[in-house]
């Protein structure tokens, strides 16, 4: 914990779901104080359940532009957070050139679920709830070290 970094990167297979998410819920907790970015191994579109159980607590990632590592702009990054063991071998290669602590996170991949689509929506809620719950432990805003 302790000081905020000031550029936070959260990588997953296809930046099409777990990053975007857990970029737009780092962006609400820090706005501008931190710089926030999300790749994917690979790139796919943007997942639409993703984008409605986002909406339900307010955050827009409808413009997300999936992108790779190797379309990032900067690889100069205090953290990465990786949330699928692909992105994490490619985040550990990283640092053999930067020096960057890199964080595994196991997120499950709401993909995985079928049924409903209630039952679908529901796996997309927790995987969003999950991250909020890691990203507010580990990047605690200033506002609630204070209460």
């Amino acid at each position: 914990m302790g000081e905020l970094p000031s550029a936070v990167l959260f990588c997953c297979t296809f930046n099409a779901i777990r990053s975007p998410m857990a970029e737009g819920l780092f962006r609400r907790m820090h706005g501008t104080r931190a710089y926030v970015a999300s790749v994917g191994i690979k790139v796919d579109e943007l997942d639409p359940f993703a984008v409605a159980v986002m909406d339900e607590i307010g955050i827009d990632i409808s413009r997300h532009k999936p992108r790779t590592f190797d379309e990032l702009e900067d690889d100069c990054f205090d953290v990465i957070v990786s949330l699928s063991p692909e992105a994490h071998h490619k985040a550990v290669d990283l640092t053999r050139t930067n020096a960057c602590e890199v964080e595994f996170w196991p997120t499950f991949d709401p993909t995985l679920v079928e049924g409903s689509r209630d039952a679908r929506l529901e796996a997309y809620r927790q995987v969003r709830d999950e991250l909020e719950r890691r990203i507010r432990l580990r990047f605690p805003s200033a506002v609630m070290a204070r209460e």
